[in-house]
């Protein structure tokens, strides 16, 4: 199916199928940890040790994020010459996310000053995809399928990234439960990483149909 897309989105595709896969593994492995943390016990399942959810996540996030932040940067790339400061800028601004969010959420830092340092850096990759030079690449040279996909793109990064925060205030400041943090956490996972997927194909699917 992958040589009948047009070559500009394969890569933008390929690092989706990356994406899903990485995600499908660790969701496999906290699992795996969540099973060997519980023991059945007359009848009941009882704790025998701790599940590694935190640190599953957050190699999982830590691997797929960026990622992500590369297939904006190939979807940009496919339809215009694109400065490399683009792509660093936002690769940086997801790593800071993620790095003070999993600060917070380990105690090795105040959990809201981690929050707003976390939030900042998701609320900066907002704005460069709305308003600054990514969205102007897009709105200057982008095909009728790429720019659907771009703002499907920034509908996830906004709608869909903004149930992570939601999630680390249920779990972690004292509003919510670690089963409320854990479905929260489940269905962004989901919703994101399936979603860019499809949103890349979609695009890739119908550009190449217009040039056939």
């Amino acid at each position: 199916a992958r040589n009948q897309l047009t070559h500009k989105y394969r890569p933008a595709l390929i690092m989706s199928s990356l994406v899903v896969g990485i995600a499908g593994y660790h969701y496999w492995r906290i699992f795996n940890s969540w099973d060997a943390a519980y023991t059945l016990t007359e009848g009941v399942y009882k704790p025998s040790g701790t599940p590694f959810n935190d640190a599953y996540r957050y190699v999982d996030w830590l691997l797929t994020v960026p990622l992500q932040i590369i297939e904006f940067y190939l979807i940009l790339a496919a339809i215009a010459v694109v400065r490399v400061a683009l792509f660093w800028r936002l690769l940086s601004a997801s790593l800071v996310m993620l790095v003070f969010g999993y600060a917070g959420e380990i105690d090795a830092m105040n959990v809201w000053l981690a929050f707003v340092v976390g939030t900042a850096a998701w609320l900066y990759i907002i704005y460069e995809i709305f308003a600054g030079e990514a969205s102007r690449i897009n709105a200057n040279n982008g095909s009728a399928a790429s720019q659907r996909a771009f703002s499907a793109l920034r509908i996830i990064v906004t709608f869909g990234w903004a149930i992570y925060p939601i999630g680390y205030v249920l779990g972690y400041m004292g509003v919510g439960s670690d089963a409320a943090l854990n479905i929260v956490y489940n269905l962004a996972d989901f919703v994101n990483k399936i979603a860019f997927g499809v949103v890349i194909w979609a695009a890739a699917t119908q550009s190449s149909e217009t040039n056939a």
